[in-house]
């Protein structure tokens, strides 16, 4: 049986938009931001806190902070991926932060320089930092479907991971398919297995769309009682740091296959496509979310 209720987490501020090299003026994020929060998201993660050598796009993450609007309906968080990130986003004001680790014991050599177990001791020393300051955290676990190839990333080591991670005061556990190597078998496969150990902690996937299968997963995951997604308007978004990861799956498009399902979300994907045309207008550049495009080229054929 499929979930009622869908929550969404728009993923584009942080996701989307460190991908792109034209930088992005904070009062313009901040705009794109307003309007997805208008748009009924619940979730948006705001930006990252990460050396700005690294990500330049990110180097304003405290001014988009300081501009975010109060309120009640909107949880904003920013991501931080070692603990210096985490103490500017608690400066920054954010009540909510994402921790993410790599599965992959390549993938966390290649891009953390540390192994996967050096990486859960960060990633301990930071929820305890957390909780000490009053900080809701997800935790987020990185290359879950594969690095290399499709699937190469120990399934065991998944769930020791979880079932570790599950004992800590989480908001919630992410699982990402952050090379978009996923298929709806190996979706039902990792997200149940991962079911099993974690108890009553809530369960979010982090879809990639780079080989055409992102909705495909996410009615795979609907299947076996998954009820939050990541998201990104446009389908804006990918991996700096891993070779062809590209594409999240957009909002509008995810929210609109929702709706059809009789699924709600609270989110109007039409608003959601009016902020994904404007962003492609200022970057001038075409992303490869599908909703916005046919409700652009509708606005545009005469009646």
């Amino acid at each position: 049986m499929l979930p009622d209720h869908v929550t969404l987490c728009d993923v584009g501020p942080r996701d989307g938009f460190q991908f792109e090299d034209r930088f992005i003026p904070t009062d313009r994020k901040l705009a794109i931001i307003n309007a997805l929060a208008d748009a009924g998201l619940p979730r948006i993660q705001a930006a990252s806190f990460v050396h700005p050598k690294w990500v330049p796009q990110m180097r304003d993450a405290e001014a988009v902070c300081a501009g975010l609007p109060d309120r009640d309906d909107v949880i904003f968080s920013g991501l931080a991926l070692n603990q210096r990130g985490l103490e500017r986003a608690h400066a920054a004001g954010l009540s909510h932060v994402d921790l993410s680790i790599a599965t992959h014991d390549a993938h966390s050599q290649d891009n953390a320089n540390m192994s996967v177990d050096e990486a859960v001791a960060q990633a301990d020393a930071m929820l305890d930092y957390a909780a000490a300051h009053g900080l809701s955290a997800q935790m987020g676990f990185q290359t879950v479907f594969g690095y290399q190839e499709p699937g190469d990333t120990p399934l065991e080591q998944i769930t020791e991971l979880a079932a570790h991670f599950a004992q800590r005061p989480l908001d919630s556990l992410s699982l990402a398919d952050s090379t978009g190597m996923a298929n709806p078998r190996m979706i039902q496969q990792r997200v149940e297995a991962v079911q099993q150990v974690i108890g009553d902690v809530p369960l979010v996937l982090h879809l990639h769309d780079t080989r055409g299968l992102g909705l495909a997963n996410v009615y795979a995951a609907l299947e076996v009682g998954v009820s939050w997604f990541d998201t990104s308007l446009a389908g804006m978004g990918g991996c700096p740091f891993i070779e062809g990861a590209t594409g999240n799956i957009a909002t509008e498009d995810t929210a609109y296959l929702l709706e059809q399902l009789d699924i709600t979300t609270g989110v109007d994907y039409r608003a959601v496509a009016r902020a994904s045309t404007q962003i492609e207008a200022f970057l001038d550049k075409t992303f490869p979310g599908t909703m916005h495009h046919l409700l652009q080229r509708s606005a545009a054929t005469p009646a």
